[in-house]
């Protein structure tokens, strides 16, 4: 069973503005949460920011990217990504 994944209006917005490679890792993360599931070990930098809430590095070095998602329903398996943007501004 996979995972729905939706993107707040805020983090839609930043994603506009990323530079390419960094909008062709944010769709392999999305891509892979969708199919196995928010808990991304393979990605740099994963960790957990508390209860449900995740964040990985898109591209490391300056600036570095990162997303930050939250699992909002583990029943019906649904995550939604908060924000995507530099490692400087990210809310954590």
């Amino acid at each position: 069973m996979t995972w729905t994944v939706t993107v707040k209006k805020k983090a839609e917005k930043q994603f506009r503005k990323l530079p390419v490679g960094v909008t062709k890792a944010l769709f392999r993360l999305l891509r892979e949460i969708e199919l196995y599931g928010p808990y991304r070990n393979n990605w740099q930098n994963y960790g957990s920011l508390g209860k449900n809430r995740f964040h990985c590095h898109l591209k490391k070095g300056h600036p570095t990217y990162v997303a930050v998602w939250e699992i909002r329903e583990k029943e019906i398996r649904l995550v939604e990504v908060t924000y995507v943007g530099t490692h400087e501004k990210a809310p954590y």
